[in-house]
C-alpha cells in the first residue's frame, strides 16, 4: 500500500474511533439462503467463476526456482503450474496427451516440488518440457509416428505480476491482472509481495459453502462475541473501514496499539504496522495483511454446495533462517489456524446445516457489514442473477 493511501486510511480509522462508528451501507441487505445450498447456482459458479474467470492460484514465493512446480485440482480442472528454465511461469492442464494420465502431483501444503528439466508420465513414460513441449515418446519406433508439435501439454493463460500468479483454468484466452484489479492494482503492487517467501500452506476441507468461508473474513461485527477469548483483545473490531474496488473489497481493522500513531506525524506514520487489512480479491481469495506478513485464503467449492476446500498460506518478508524465526512464524501460523478452526469454521458448519432446515429464506447483513453485501452483490452480478 502506498504511503499516501496509508495516511488516508489512518485518518478514516481515527475518525471512526473518535466517533465510535464504522463503515456503514445505506440499508441492510437480504441475501437468499439459496446462495449456499442451490445445486444449479453452484454449477453456474463453477462455470463462470472457477472456469472462465482468472484465479489467484499462487504467489511468486511458491515457485522460487526454475523447475519448481505445484498442482491444483480444486477448480474442477487438473492444473500444473511450473517455473520454466527462463524464469517464466507456465500453466497447463495436468494431463498427458497420450492416455490422459496425471503427470505430477504437488499440493502447496507440501510445498512446491522440483522436477528438474522435464515431466515424465507415470503411465507410459512420455516426457514433456517445462514449456509443455512433448520431448519424447518411449519406444518411439514401436509406437509409431507422433506429431510432437501438436501433442504438447494443453496450455492455460497465466500471468505472474507483483508477486501474484494468476491462471485462467478454462482456456488460454489472455488477460491482464491490472485490468482485473482495476484501481486496486497500484495498491497491491506497492506491497512488494514478489519479494516475500512462502512459509507454510495448509489444505483445509470443511462442510460449508465456499462463500460462507469468504464471509468469515468480511465483517468485524462478530469479533467481540465469537473471538472474545482469542483475538478480540488484539483488534478494535467495531471500527472497521470498507472500500470497494469494482468487485474487490478492502476492509481495515485497527489493532489495539493503533492509538499510538497519534503521537507520530502523518508523514512518518506506519499505518500498516498497526492495522489488519483484509482484501477480498474476487472471486475466491482473501488476502490479510498482518502488520509484518501476509496470509492468503484461496477458497474453492467442493463436490456439493455444502462443501469447500481451501489453501491457507503464510508469506513472510524474508526466509526463516533461524530456529527463533521459525518459532515466531509457527506461532503466527498456529494463531491463524486456531481462530478459524476452533471458532469460525465449527459455527459455519452449523450454519450450513441450518440453511437446509427451512428456518429462513434469507440472511440479513446489517449496515455495519457492507463488505459482505458487496461480495454477494458481486457474485450475483457475475452470475447474472436477479438482485436479492
Amino acid at each position: 500500500m502506498e504511503h499516501a493511501t496509508q495516511v488516508e486510511l489512518g485518518r478514516t480509522l481515527f475518525t471512526y474511533i473518535d466517533r465510535g462508528e464504522q463503515a456503514r451501507s445505506a440499508t441492510p441487505f437480504a441475501n437468499p439462503v439459496r446462495d449456499y445450498i442451490c445445486r444449479d447456482q453452484a454449477a453456474r459458479e463453477r462455470d463462470v467463476l472457477f472456469h472462465d474467470h482468472p484465479l489467484l492460484l499462487g504467489m511468486t514465493g511458491d515457485l522460487p526456482n526454475p523447475g519448481d512446480f505445484f498442482t491444483n485440482d480444486f477448480t474442477g480442472r487438473p492444473i500444473l503450474v511450473v517455473r520454466g528454465k527462463d524464469g517464466t511461469v507456465n500453466a497447463f492442464l495436468n494431463v498427458c496427451r497420450h492416455r490422459g494420465a496425471k503427470l505430477a502431483t504437488a499440493d502447496l501444503a507440501q510445498g512446491c516440488a522440483q522436477t528438474g528439466g522435464s515431466f515424465t508420465c507415470p503411465y507410459h513414460g512420455w516426457a514433456y518440457g517445462l514449456d509443455g513441449r512433448l520431448l519424447g515418446v518411449r519406444e518411439a519406433d514401436a509406437f509409431g509416428e507422433v506429431d510432437r508439435s501438436t501433442h504438447g501439454l494443453r496450455r492455460l493463460a497465466v500471468v505472474e505480476r507483483n508477486g501474484f500468479i494468476w491462471v485462467r483454468p478454462g482456456s488460454e484466452e489472455p488477460f491482464d491482472p491490472d485490468v482485473l484489479l482495476g484501481t486496486l492494482a497500484p495498491e497491491m503492487a506497492a506491497y512488494g509481495f514478489e519479494r516475500y517467501s512462502h512459509y507454510e500452506t495448509r489444505t483445509l476441507r470443511r462442510a460449508m459453502n465456499w462463500k460462507l468461508v469468504i464471509g468469515t473474513f468480511l465483517e468485524g461485527y462478530h469479533i467481540k462475541v465469537l473471538h472474545r477469548n482469542t483475538i478480540s483483545s488484539l483488534l478494535l473490531g467495531a471500527q472497521t473501514s470498507f472500500d470497494p474496488y469494482g468487485r474487490h473489497v478492502r476492509m481495515a481493522v485497527p489493532r489495539a496499539g493503533f492509538e499510538t500513531l497519534r503521537e507520530t506525524p502523518e508523514h512518518e506514520r506506519d499505518v500498516l504496522k498497526h492495522t489488519a487489512v483484509v482484501y477480498e480479491l474476487f472471486p475466491n481469495t482473501v488476502l490479510v495483511w498482518q502488520g509484518d506478513h501476509m496470509e492468503t485464503w484461496r477458497v474453492f467449492p467442493g463436490n456439493t454446495p455444502d462443501e469447500s476446500v481451501m489453501h491457507a498460506s503464510l508469506y513472510i518478508p524474508e526466509p526463516a533462517a533461524t530456529d527463533k524465526a521459525k518459532r515466531h512464524w509457527d506461532r503466527n501460523m498456529k494463531l491463524l489456524l486456531d481462530t478459524v478452526e476452533k471458532e469460525d469454521f465449527p459455527l459455519g458448519e452449523d450454519m450450513q446445516r441450518g440453511f437446509h432446515s427451512g428456518a429462513q429464506d434469507h440472511l440479513l447483513f446489517g449496515r455495519n457489514e457492507p463488505a459482505l453485501a458487496h461480495f454477494h452483490r458481486s457474485v450475483h452480478e457475475a452470475l447474472g442473477l436477479q438482485e436479492a
